[in-house]
């Protein structure tokens, strides 16, 4: 693997007499589950990013907030590496467990506490399914917004801990956007409330900086979400174009007319039909590329929006143009991108699903430069962009019983979210940095914000147990990284100045 992982916990995990931990925990939470036979260890290996697999220690399955309390506090006495999981559909090796510490998986508290129609909030535990909590507000003409692609498996707590987005962030935010209160537990067990039922709360705003955070600082146990009330209409257009250039400009076009779609998706073409072969979407197959825009809110406005943005597809050069006819075709619309993961998976024995987030006015010039590094490495990639925001998600394909093939997966990944940085974007949009980016963090920010970063962490966390060798890189291993591209020259993209 081309990664500075597991060099970068060398010294820092102490040795855990294993026995030893699972005889304290079954002393004192004799009623906890705990998996330590190896045949139970082995689907805990990895979470959504199976390329790297790691045998936990031992696997804990509280029912009982008491229990996780208790477990923490006895990780912590013990000096015992903690990395919580929810439902496991992490991009990001988030969830990767460690060979010497404890997988505390939070996937049993599952229960949804509390809805208030007239707050417009929902109280749930950390374990819901992300679609669960619409469907539970749906008797109450209300939704919660944010959507992945994987809304039907993933858990709230993962959707805080990775800060999730999916198809109508755009309009609606992302995760940090629709929260108003998580509870978590320290690794020493205390309880913090981050965030009110309120609008807002006095002090500084730990509510977003615990959103993304990935496991470093604590253990979430609660999350109030805010619910919205469903769109009174909503209608999807459908444009194809002839070249991924003229899509990308009228991505920028849409939003410059002052349009704020709830959902802008591109698909460039092995996407596109991958995805007609998989769900029958009515894609049009020798498209190069084709967005979907969908525009909700009351009738008036969406017919005038849809007229719009008509308009501006037809001068930005769409070769094709159609509307939703019904409710039913919407969906189907939106099926094929949902799936656009695993109708690409049929093309490759394996693909390795990248997550950059970028200016929107530079995705022209990304997409040239993504055809031109597949090229370079030797192996194809679909691209399936979240376009009104600039979040991507290059499918790399390839082998990985071909020798070599990972890898070269590998390293065009890295050159890719590198392009991201080179012109103005962010190595992450939603899928979290985790194991995956972690070298690429080096590539984004310089010494001093790593720096600062490391110090947020010992703040809530001073041993470092919390899912460590995650999201931030030592220095030392930047040092590595830096020196290796300039040995290399490998400084990327130099001709991207311009942005």
């Amino acid at each position: 693997m081309n990664i500075l992982y597991d060099e970068q916990l060398d010294g820092v995990l102490p040795d855990v007499d294993k026995q030893q931990l699972l005889d304290d925990l079954r002393q004192h939470l004799p009623a906890l589950e705990i998996l330590a036979n190896p045949e139970e260890l082995r689907p805990y290996e990895c979470d959504g990013l199976p390329a790297y697999r790691t045998t936990p220690m031992l696997v804990a399955l509280p029912r009982h907030m008491e229990e996780v309390q208790v477990l923490l506090r006895l990780c912590h006495q013990r000096r015992v590496p903690v990395v919580a999981r929810g439902a496991g559909t992490g991009l990001s090796g988030g969830a990767l467990p460690l060979e010497k510490g404890v997988l505390l998986v939070m996937a049993r508290f599952n229960q949804i506490l509390h809805i208030d129609p007239d707050a417009r909030l929902a109280r749930v535990q950390p374990g819901v399914r992300n679609l669960a909590i619409s469907q539970a507000a749906a008797p109450y003409g209300l939704y919660y917004a944010p959507d992945p692609s994987s809304q039907i498996a993933c858990s709230i707590g993962g959707n805080v801990a990775e800060n999730a987005g999916g198809v109508h962030c755009l309009k609606y935010g992302l995760t940090v956007h629709n929260l108003l209160k998580v509870d978590v537990l320290t690794i020493e067990g205390e309880h913090l409330s981050l965030g009110s039922d309120a609008l807002d709360s006095p002090g500084f705003d730990l509510l977003a900086l615990f959103t993304g955070s990935e496991g470093l600082l604590g253990i979430i146990t609660e999350v109030t979400v805010k619910l919205l009330p469903k769109p009174q209409v909503a209608k999807v257009l459908l444009a194809a174009f002839d070249n991924v250039e003229n899509a990308g400009h009228a991505v920028a076009e849409i939003i410059a007319a002052g349009i704020i779609p709830g959902g802008l998706e591109m698909m460039d073409n092995l996407a596109i039909r991958a995805a007609e072969d998989f769900i029958h979407a009515g894609y049009p197959v020798d498209a190069e590329a084709i967005l979907l825009c969908e525009l909700d809110g009351v009738e008036a406005d969406v017919h005038a929006d849809c007229e719009r943005v008509r308009a501006v597809l037809t001068a930005a050069g769409a070769t094709e143009l159609r509307q939703a006819r019904d409710e039913a075709e919407r969906v189907r619309f939106w099926a094929g991108r949902k799936n656009a993961f695993p109708a690409v998976g049929r093309l490759s024995p394996d693909y390795y699903c990248m997550d950059g987030s970028i200016p929107r006015r530079a995705l022209p010039a990304v997409l040239n430069g993504i055809a031109e590094l597949a090229r370079e490495y030797g192996l194809r990639v679909a691209n399936v962009f979240h376009a009104g925001d600039g979040n991507m998600h290059p499918l790399i394909l390839f082998d990985a019983n071909q020798p070599g093939e990972l890898e070269r997966a590998e390293a065009l990944g890295g050159k890719i979210l590198e392009l991201c940085v080179a012109v103005g974007g962010s190595i992450s949009g939603e899928h979290g940095i985790g194991r995956e980016k972690i070298n690429q963090m080096c590539a984004q920010f310089n010494s001093d914000e790593l720096t600062l970063f490391h110090a947020v962490k010992a703040a809530f966390d001073p041993l470092g147990l919390l899912n460590p060798g995650k999201n931030i890189p030592t220095l030392h291993r930047c040092a590595e990284f830096g020196a290796m591209h300039i040995h290399q020259g490998q400084l990327p993209f130099p001709e991207l100045e311009r942005f």
